[in-house]
C-alpha cells in the first residue's frame, strides 16, 4: 500500500471538442455582424457620427445657449447699433481701466459696464466691488446682475442681493440673469418666484429691473403677459438680429469680444436706443416710463 496519489489520467480527446462559452459568444457576434449587410453598417455610422455632432453642436455650439465659447472666430458687430457695452466678472480677472477706459467698439466708445454681483443666497462674486467702484470711477454707466439658482427661494436670493449691492442714482436697473427653470417645478410656480425677486428688489429701488435671458428661454417660460412689462436684455450670439420678436433693451451678441485693458474674451452688448435714452433708463431718471 502507498500513500501515492493516483496518476490521473490526461482527458480525452472529447474535452477538445467543447469550445469555451465566452469563446463561442464571440464567434456568434462575430458571425452576426458578418451576416448584416453593408447597408446597415452604414447607417449604423452615419447615426452615430449624427449624434456626436448634434451633442457637440448643442452643448458646445448653439448660438442660444450658454454652453461654449468663441468657436465662430472673430466676433460681428450687429448694424445700426451704436451704444456699446460689455458686462463682466471676476473671470475676466484683473481689468486694467485706464487702457478700458478709451476702448472702441466698431468707431465708438464703450458706453455701459454691467458687473455680475451675486449667485444664489450666499456667493458674491470675489471681484465685484473692485469692478462696480472703477466702472463708475472711469465714467461708464454701470449695472449690476444677480445671477439666478434654483438651489435658494427667491426671497433669500433678493435680499442677498440687496445687502451686497448698492446702486445709486445714474446706475442701471438691477439685473436678474436667469437662464435654468428647476426641474419638477410647474412653469406657473417657477414664474411666480422669479416675481416675487422682481417685486422685492423693485420695491427697493422703485424702477423695474431687467431680465437677462436668451430668447427661447423667455418664450418658454416667461410668455405670461405681466413679464412684458420689464425691459429685457436678451442673449443671442453669432446671428444678424435677435430672433425675438418682443420688446427690448439690449442684446448680448457675442461672448468672443476682445478690448485692451481685459485678457481674454469678454461679451460684448448693445443697447436698443440712443445714448439719451439710455440715460433716461437709469435710476433717478425714467420719470414714471413703466
Amino acid at each position: 500500500m502507498t500513500d501515492r496519489k493516483p496518476t490521473r489520467k490526461r482527458s480525452t480527446s472529447s474535452n477538445r471538442r467543447v469550445p469555451s462559452r465566452r469563446k463561442s459568444d464571440g464567434v456568434g457576434l462575430r458571425g452576426l455582424f458578418r451576416r448584416m449587410p453593408r447597408w446597415a453598417f452604414t447607417l449604423g455610422a452615419v447615426c452615430v457620427v449624427a449624434l456626436y455632432i448634434w451633442i457637440f453642436y448643442y452643448f458646445f455650439v448653439g448660438p442660444t445657449g450658454f454652453r461654449w465659447r468663441a468657436l465662430y472666430g472673430d466676433a460681428k458687430y450687429p448694424d445700426g447699433y451704436e451704444i456699446h457695452g460689455i458686462d463682466i466678472s471676476h473671470y475676466q480677472g484683473h481689468i486694467d481701466w485706464d487702457k478700458l477706459q478709451y476702448a472702441m467698439i466698431e468707431r465708438c466708445p464703450l458706453r455701459f459696464v454691467i458687473i455680475k454681483s451675486t449667485e444664489g443666497s450666499t456667493r458674491v462674486d470675489p471681484r465685484f466691488n473692485e469692478n462696480f467702484d472703477n466702472a463708475l470711477e472711469y465714467g461708464f454707466i454701470r449695472g449690476a446682475y444677480h445671477f439666478w439658482s434654483n438651489k435658494s427661494t427667491a426671497r433669500e436670493q433678493a435680499y442677498h442681493f440687496l445687502k451686497h449691492v448698492h446702486l445709486q442714482e445714474g446706475d442701471l436697473p438691477p439685473v436678474l440673469d436667469i437662464e435654468h427653470a428647476p426641474a419638477g417645478t410647474s412653469v406657473e410656480d417657477f414664474q411666480r418666484d422669479v416675481l416675487t425677486w422682481l417685486h422685492i428688489v423693485e420695491d427697493k429701488y422703485h424702477v423695474k429691473p431687467i431680465i437677462y435671458t436668451y430668447y427661447k428661454f423667455k418664450e418658454r417660460y416667461l410668455s405670461a403677459p405681466v413679464f412684458d412689462d420689464y425691459p429685457y436684455w436678451i442673449a443671442h450670439y453669432y446671428v444678424p438680429k435677435v430672433a425675438y420678436q418682443g420688446a427690448w433693451k439690449f442684446w448680448q451678441h457675442t461672448d468672443a469680444g476682445r478690448l485692451p485693458g481685459i485678457k481674454g474674451y469678454v461679451d460684448f452688448n448693445i443697447y436698443n436706443g440712443s445714448f439719451y435714452d439710455l440715460r433716461r433708463l437709469t435710476i433717478g431718471n425714467q420719470e414714471d416710463r413703466y
